[in-house]
C-alpha cells in the first residue's frame, strides 16, 4: 500500500469529464484506489469522484493497495498534474 496526495491544477477542478478520465486510469489497473480528503472514496467509481466536489487547488489523499500500486499511482499523478488532458 502506498500514499500520496494529489493537488487538483486545472481551472474547472474534478468535474465529469476530469473525473471520467480519473476514473479511466484508476480501471487500467488491479490496485484498488481511494481517493478523498477526510474519506476516501473508490478511485475507480465516477460518482464517488463526483461527490468529492474537488475544486481547483484542493489536495487530495490518494491511497493504492496491490500488485501494480506504483504504476498506477504514477499514472494517475501524470493525468493530475496534466490537467486531465484539457486545454484551459
Amino acid at each position: 500500500m502506498i500514499e500520496s496526495t494529489i493537488t487538483i491544477c486545472n481551472k474547472a477542478g474534478l468535474h465529469a469529464r476530469a473525473a471520467a478520465r480519473l476514473v479511466a486510469v484508476a480501471s487500467q489497473f488491479s490496485s484498488s484506489v481511494r481517493i478523498g480528503t477526510e474519506k476516501l472514496v473508490d478511485g475507480k467509481s465516477i460518482l464517488s469522484l463526483m461527490m468529492l466536489a474537488a475544486g481547483k487547488g484542493t489536495v487530495l489523499n490518494i491511497v493504492v493497495d496491490g500488485g501494480d500500486e506504483t504504476d498506477a499511482l504514477q499514472a494517475i499523478q501524470a493525468l493530475v498534474d496534466n490537467r486531465f488532458d484539457e486545454n484551459e
